[in-house]
């Protein structure tokens, strides 16, 4: 293991760089102007580019979901030596971007330089936690976002099979590097706790032990385009279920053995991130990462609790109404209500097709941009969905040529409650993840970086936000439906509790769940998925609420400040005009909008004689 150490030991040293080069980054605005406004955003322009290149390059499944052919016979490079190169090449942007004044430039190439700034930054701050060290837990991994990759690809050629047969066989060299890095963890005592280790195995099993012809793997020999020819597609045919049988397979058998064996037993008893090395160092960084907002551990807990009081005081004014008496009363009726379950998978996409489709037509009366990308509805893939959340969002190719997805899961659909439905829709699919996203990637005159960004507190803010617009707008006429909206919203209350409760506060697993049962109705199997989602990914949880928070103060903000001048298909338009944004750069940017709008509306109004 010696030459682990002297990798890890260079991670580190990288890692330290975070503070010095937060200092260079500040030279810039002093830097005396050395070439011409139009010579630095050339330069600015070009850096954009080449960092961009760089990660489709170093990302290859990345480029490949946006359509990108270039690598698609290439898989991600997971070495600890990568790691390092990759923080490497970071700290030279880093530089070269400081280097570069940006006064006198306009507003979004301002705007451009600071937020890739801040990513690269974040990116040399965050190494010292080294979340390479643990790269898999049932929500994510190289084991279940490899066989959804067929999915996520387009098959038009000979080629684009070929590609894909040669990105198969590269899968034991990934398995082997994420097995390495999963040992550095285990000596350096980073590891996920053990019982979700164990879902992993089963997750991973569960792939290895199918018939190469009916694994997810084996998705693209479903349908060949006419353009193939018969020959082609016989030998296409061989060579793909070769690869999956003699490189696929036996490396997911083979990690699972290393999982049984090795792995889950050194995982940590511990739910919270508190019981990693730098355990409360590293969570205060990922709810920073998370809600882009000064806010500790401490002050979003609160913020938890008084929101789950405010929506069961709502709550409790639709179930007094449908006759019950208090909350359990109705949550217990509402498990057992047949009618607020469905009856067959069919039933539960259906559901949702039709509320989507019944907000198409009432998203201009919201919005002065709509996005041009179509949307569709599909059931979540089988060998996830037991771990996953109800439903998530698959975003389409920028040039539309693959439809953004809302997946559905179908898993134990009889348990399933259908009240939450309609909020769900409008989350995943419009006016919540679909439209903001497809925006973003439609806008023009920004780099390419910004119509990609995520942020979780814009992004996953923006679709909660737009949960409460459906009841804005007229919907949620059922009652049981417009119950499921406010149950949807204090799911996400309850994630601020739960969340900051395991990780900063001690909470154990068993705590989680009783918060759950004790403050919402939402089904056991939503609730035990969510419990160890959140487990497995600490802080990205608070984005959703604070998020939502912030873009319902920065609208009540604008209201108060234009009075009758102020429009809400305006504010909508400039909070997504470019693209995902920190939630200080929104509020920031927010404010120099109702500046001037106010501006506007004064210079509109004659002087008085």
């Amino acid at each position: 293991m010696r030459q682990a150490v002297v990798v890890l030991a260079g991670v580190l040293a990288l890692a330290g760089v975070g503070s010095a080069v937060s200092g260079l980054a500040q030279t810039a605005a002093t830097k005396t102007e050395t070439a011409s406004v139009a010579e630095r955003s050339k330069q600015l322009s070009a850096l954009f580019a080449e960092i961009w290149e760089d990660n489709l390059k170093h990302s290859p499944e990345f480029a490949s979901q946006l359509g990108d052919k270039r690598y698609n016979d290439q898989l991600s490079d997971y070495s600890a030596k990568e790691v390092n190169a990759s923080l490497e090449r970071g700290l030279g942007y880093i530089q070269r971007l400081s280097a570069i004044d940006t006064t006198g430039l306009p507003d979004q190439e301002k705007l451009s330089a600071e937020l890739m700034l801040r990513s690269l930054i974040d990116d040399q701050e965050g190494a010292r936690f080294k979340e390479w060290e643990m790269p898999v837990n049932q929500f994510n991994g190289l084991h279940t976002s490899l066989p959804q990759l067929a999915n996520q690809l387009q098959f038009d050629t000979v080629k684009d099979y070929d590609d894909y047969i040669a990105r198969l066989k590269k899968i034991p060299t990934a398995f082997s590097q994420i097995r390495t890095n999963m040992e550095f963890g285990m000596d350096d005592g980073r590891m996920p706790p053990a019982y979700l280790l164990e879902k992993v195995a089963v997750q991973a099993q569960t792939l290895a032990d199918q018939k190469a012809v009916d694994s997810p793997f084996a998705l693209p020999l479903k349908k060949f385009p006419k353009t193939i020819s018969a020959a082609d597609q016989k030998r296409i045919t061989t060579d793909l279920l070769a690869a999956i049988d003699t490189d696929v397979l036996p490396a997911y058998q083979r990690f699972v053995k290393f999982m049984r064996i090795q792995y889950i037993p050194r995982g940590r008893k511990d739910p919270g991130a508190w019981a990693l090395p730098d355990g409360d160092a590293y969570y205060a960084f990922r709810v920073r990462q998370s809600t882009t907002l000064n806010k500790s551990a401490a002050e979003i807990h609160q913020i938890g609790l008084d929101e789950v009081k405010r929506d069961e005081a709502e709550m409790l004014v639709i179930v007094h109404k449908l006759g019950f008496a208090d909350l359990k009363s109705f949550s217990a009726a509402l498990k057992t209500n047949p009618k607020e379950h469905p009856t067959s998978s069919a039933q539960l996409l259906t559901a949702y097709r039709g509320y989507i489709d019944q907000m198409k037509p009432k998203l201009p009366e919201l919005f002065g941009r709509l996005p041009k990308a179509p949307l569709e509805v599909v059931e979540m893939p089988s060998f996830i969905a037991k771990d996953q959340a109800a439903a998530f969002y698959d975003q389409g190719t920028p040039d539309g040529s693959r439809p953004g997805r809302v997946d559905v899961n179908t898993y134990n659909f009889a348990e399933r409650s259908l009240a939450p439905v309609e909020a769900v829709s409008y989350h995943e699919g419009i006016p919540g993840h679909h439209l903001q996203i497809s925006i973003a990637q439609e806008l023009t005159g920004l780099p390419t970086f910004r119509t990609q960004s995520y942020y979780t507190a814009y992004t996953e803010g923006w679709a909660l936000y737009s949960e409460r617009l459906g009841k804005e707008i007229g919907f949620y006429q059922d009652p049981y439906s417009d119950y499921g909206r406010l149950e949807a919203d204090i799911w996400r209350a309850i994630r601020l509790v739960v969340d900051t409760g395991v990780h900063s506060q001690h909470w154990t697993r068993q705590q989680m769940v009783e918060y759950f049962r004790e403050h919402s109705a939402i089904d056991e199997t939503n609730i035990q998925a969510e419990v160890d989602r959140y487990i497995a990914w600490p802080g990205q949880a608070l984005g959703y609420k604070m998020g939502q928070l912030k873009i319902l103060e920065l609208r009540e903000r604008a209201r108060t400040a234009l009075g009758p001048k102020f429009n809400l298909r305006a504010f909508h338009d400039q909070v997504l005009d470019s693209g995902a944004l920190p939630m200080d750069v929104l509020d920031h940017r927010i404010d120099q909008w109702i500046a001037a709008q106010k501006a506007v509306a004064n210079s509109a109004v004659p002087a008085m004689k």
